[in-house]
């Protein structure tokens, strides 16, 4: 069942001190989940390049930074607001922005009721900070659980996932998402021990880094395990725009009219080429985000009012990013035909990654100071996406990603660099 504002007014509210770590629990073992959730893998990827100079012009495709030109009417629009730039932002959002983010949900997906703007919308500073802070709101959320808290977290996995984790004092558990189980967490594996003690999990789809997109019966199998055990599903729809087959769904239209259990994050980073802007909201279980609108209200950074109203405009229109998908098709017809079938490559249903099998040339480290070394183009180690499992395995160990957000000719340039180094 759901847990209910009911029952955990019954059962009190959690402190922080009731999820720290056991006294059995070693400081080494301590150490290590402090690393494995706080490495950048850019950084390590910096790291790991360090000694070598590129061996043509240097071409970056390690970073998810979109470079297609942000909308028209951006410019305009903060002219016009210029002068709020002096107003303290209301931390849960200006109300012409919440009736836009609720109205686009409804227009974009096929809700089971209108998303109510006034309790059911909080406006974010991009999807990433309320990712890291919806962890520790939970913890705060959920009744108590039976036995260390967890929060579950797709491996190869979003960083802020594993740093949310950590700020909540939960231990992370990293849910393997390989080729065999689709690339999304295999929920059958989900023992009842640990969903008892489960928080909340993480899903990203489509999946960073592999554009793996649920299906509805995905979504309704993992809101029933959530409102049995009582935890809470954030869904990471970043990428929700960005497809070249059908669109991606949303776990918002398999959680039944009163969304319990369930929170959706979005951004216009993606969608609208507006990674510097840092507007996004999150959606659904209205009682959850009453409590996370407390915890931001004093500890997150509130979002400009001048920048709200450029979402506002960005929400209404989809002119600019049915444009921004097609320049995405182009770069993944370009993979189609520059890459074939090799490095087990297929064109992901959604986001604009690419997730190569490179465990035939090396491994996926020596890959990318292949390709940089001779190549000058710039990857990420499939392992530095991903931590170890219990067996010591790495799902993401053997893969490079790839993110085809340069222009057109450069991602061509790209390719075929890559082709020819690799073979």
């Amino acid at each position: 069942m759901a847990t209910t504002a009911s029952s955990r007014a019954a059962q009190g509210a959690a402190s922080p001190t009731e999820f720290a770590a056991s006294p059995a629990e070693s400081a080494a073992s301590r150490a290590a989940s402090t690393t494995a959730c706080e490495r950048s893998p850019f950084a390590r990827t910096a790291e790991l390049l360090a000694p070598y100079q590129p061996g043509q012009p240097p071409i970056t495709l390690s970073v998810g930074e979109p470079q297609h030109p942000p909308p028209d009417f951006v410019a305009p629009i903060l002219s016009q607001h210029i002068n709020e730039f002096r107003r303290y932002p209301i931390a849960r959002g200006i109300e012409p922005f919440r009736h836009a983010a609720a109205n686009w949900l409804s227009r974009r997906f096929a809700l089971p009721r209108a998303v109510d703007p006034e309790t059911e919308i909080l406006v974010l500073n991009g999807s990433r900070e309320g990712l890291f802070l919806a962890a520790i709101a939970a913890v705060r959320y959920v009744a108590t659980r039976k036995g260390v808290p967890a929060i579950l977290v797709p491996n190869p996995f979003y960083p802020a996932y594993g740093a949310g984790a950590r700020a909540a004092h939960c231990e992370t558990i990293f849910l393997p998402t390989t080729r065999a189980n689709g690339f999304l967490p295999d929920l059958d594996a989900l023992d009842e021990a640990t969903l008892a003690r489960t928080v909340a999990i993480y899903l990203a789809s489509p999946a960073n880094p592999q554009g793996a997109v649920a299906s509805s019966d995905y979504f309704t199998r993992l809101i029933a395990l959530a409102r049995r055990h009582g935890f809470l599903v954030f869904s990471d729809e970043c990428y929700s725009e960005i497809y070249t087959q059908a669109p991606p769904g949303s776990a918002l239209e398999c959680a039944g009219p009163d969304y319990a259990n369930v929170v959706a994050f979005q951004s216009l980073s993606k969608r609208s080429n507006l990674p510097g802007i840092r507007v996004g909201f999150a959606a659904g279980d209205r009682n959850f985000l009453a409590a996370f609108h407390e915890l931001r209200n004093v500890a997150a950074p509130q979002v400009p009012v001048p920048l709200q109203h450029v979402a506002v405009a960005a929400y209404g229109d989809e002119a600019h990013v049915e444009e921004n998908r097609r320049l995405y098709r182009i770069k993944f017809d370009l993979a189609d035909r520059i890459l074939g079938h090799r490095y087990g490559y297929a064109r992901p249903a959604g986001g604009f990654c690419v997730w190569l099998d490179v465990s035939a040339h090396g491994g996926d480290e020596a890959a990318a100071v292949k390709l940089y070394k001779e190549a000058g183009v710039r990857v990420v180690p499939g392992s530095y996406l991903a931590r170890p499992q219990a067996d010591g395995s790495n799902p993401g160990a053997g893969y490079i990603r790839l993110a085809l957000v340069p222009d057109t000719e450069t991602t061509a340039e790209a390719l075929h660099r890559l082709v020819k180094t690799l073979g």
